[in-house]
């Protein structure tokens, strides 16, 4: 029982700061927080994801290019052009890696006011973070493992973020259903979201991809992470950007 509350609790708490932080505020900027803030969000965004950590830079520049060229040869993943969800993965790798370490050039209006902390990431997202985060998780199931198919839940852990990424990016332009009649093929995967926190609405997404909720079109598209936003906006943590709700 203990290591399933530790891989659901790690499960939605990196899907939370991927969304939140990398997704929403990263590549989409619906909100402003303080440099204060934006530190201590880089950092737990870390605590969560671990092994797995993504850089708000390499990934707020990778969106969107998505958004940009979806569905196309230059997206940076797409089920049109790679045969398996795990070659589209390891494409998606290369190019983040390829981003972050400044290996191919990219246009300027994928790169304006990315949040970048070049110190940290060079830390978070250093093969010896990886390995202390591998060995830390390996440890602790070690340690509070009652059955033998639990190991199997360890690889989830070490592969998170890509794993979130795959749902969307993957099985959200092949299954689902759609609100909006789009160019691209992004789909909608659950009425009710409750597995990626409003990610899932994929297809309301980039029909109004700079609106901070990606649910709300009908009654059952609840978007659980908008929610804490506007608990956090309330709160003075973060400020939602008017042209946000409005989108």
């Amino acid at each position: 029982m203990a290591i399933l509350i530790i891989v659901i609790a790690l499960w939605y708490s990196s899907l939370f700061f991927q969304s939140f932080f990398l997704h929403r505020y990263a590549a989409h900027q619906t909100y402003t927080m303080s440099k204060t803030t934006e530190k201590i969000t880089f950092i737990l965004t870390w605590l969560s994801q671990g092994p797995s950590y993504l850089s708000a830079y390499g990934y707020g520049i990778m969106h969107r290019m998505h958004h940009a060229y979806t569905d196309t040869e230059k997206d940076p993943h797409s089920p049109k052009y790679d045969n398996t969800l795990f070659s589209m993965m390891w494409k998606t790798k290369n190019i983040y890696q390829d981003i972050n370490n400044k290996r191919i050039t990219v246009h300027q209006k994928f790169t304006k006011n990315i949040p970048q902390w070049k110190r940290f990431d060079q830390f978070a997202g250093s093969r010896g973070s990886r390995v202390f985060w591998i060995i830390t998780y390996t440890l602790l199931f070690a340690f509070l493992v009652t059955a033998w198919w639990q190991w199997l839940l360890l690889p989830v852990l070490f592969l998170m973020a890509p794993i979130h990424g795959v749902i969307i990016n993957w099985f959200g332009h092949i299954y689902g259903y759609v609100n909006f009649k789009t160019t691209d093929t992004s789909k909608n995967l659950l009425r009710f979201d409750f597995l990626m926190m409003g990610e899932g609405y994929h297809n309301n997404h980039h029909k109004h991809s700079t609106r901070a909720n990606f649910g709300g079109v009908h009654w059952y598209e609840l978007d659980v992470t908008y929610l804490i936003m506007r608990v956090l906006h309330k709160l003075g943590i973060i400020q939602l950007k008017m042209s946000a709700l409005k989108a």
